[in-house]
């Protein structure tokens, strides 16, 4: 029988959700740090834990870049990304000299640096943990929910783009969840159209429909489909607050009702 993790520094983490992908390039770090936001201006305190290694774009995405790490008797400390520090973060491009260094590590090290991440980082009290994970289903992935599963996370959020091609690498991450007993709390299909910067017209430049239409085939809620907007593009590069500043957006509507049903999603009967 498993023994129960002590509870140490989640002890005061109320939901725990990760961001998974099949594929790279659909969005899981902009998904990640555009719910974390839309859940802070819901009332909410938000802790993200960026554990994609390899590239850990977060800190630039809330304009946290250069910022130290610091330790405390629990462990690390998060770095705060706004005044009223209802939002936290963690990376480990904290971590590195240089912003421009490649983490080249084997599979042990980038699992012992995950488990550190999940154990020692001293969140204090959050309403939720937004995990967001490198694509794939690799050893990261297995060690991420193999050491967040004593805390009985909320689920996961799956990152689709509309194209055939990314559908299916999602299909199979949604088997690796399967597999590992990790609930999916919904599909989002992001970059789906692009948003006109003039008129606000929407164009379907990929294809429509494949996130939707694998969620139905799997049997998994469908949280919403989220456009390319050049004021989303923008705001990330800048580390703005995109969900703050353009309310009026489309992207905004649709990153608000996910939120939202992020926050009608019930904890799961331990």
């Amino acid at each position: 029988m498993e023994a129960a993790a002590e509870p140490g520094n989640l002890a005061g983490v109320r939901h725990i959700i990760l961001i998974l992908s099949g594929k790279g390039g659909v969005g899981k770090s902009t998904i990640s740090t555009e719910l974390a936001l839309a859940l802070r201006h819901a009332g909410k305190k938000v802790g993200i834990l960026d554990v994609d290694l390899c590239g850990p774009s977060i800190p630039r995405m809330l304009q946290a870049q250069g910022r130290a790490v610091h330790q405390c008797d629990s462990g690390w400390v998060p770095v705060f990304v706004d005044q009223e520090q209802n939002v936290s973060l963690m990376s480990v491009g904290f971590l590195l000299e240089k912003p421009d260094e490649a983490v080249v590590w084997r599979g042990p090290k980038k699992n012992a640096l995950i488990k550190q991440f999940v154990s020692d980082v001293a969140w204090g009290q959050l309403d939720y943990l937004v995990v967001d994970t490198p694509p794939g289903t690799s050893d990261e992935h297995m060690a991420a929910v193999e050491a967040l599963r004593p805390y009985s996370p909320l689920g996961a959020i799956v990152v689709t783009t509309p194209q055939a091609v990314s559908v299916g690498d999602v299909r199979r991450e949604l088997t690796f969840c399967r597999k590992t007993g990790l609930r999916v709390i919904g599909i989002v299909e992001n970059m789906s159209g692009f948003v006109c910067p003039h008129c606000t017209e929407c164009t379907n430049v990929f294809s429509r429909g494949g996130g939707e239409e694998l969620a139905r085939h799997a049997g998994v809620p469908f949280l919403g489909s989220v456009p390319l907007d050049p004021k989303l593009t923008r705001s990330l590069e800048e580390g703005r607050d995109f969900i703050q500043e353009f309310p009026h957006s489309p992207a905004f509507h649709a990153l608000s009702a996910i939120a939202q049903k992020v926050l009608e999603t019930p904890a799961q009967l331990s």
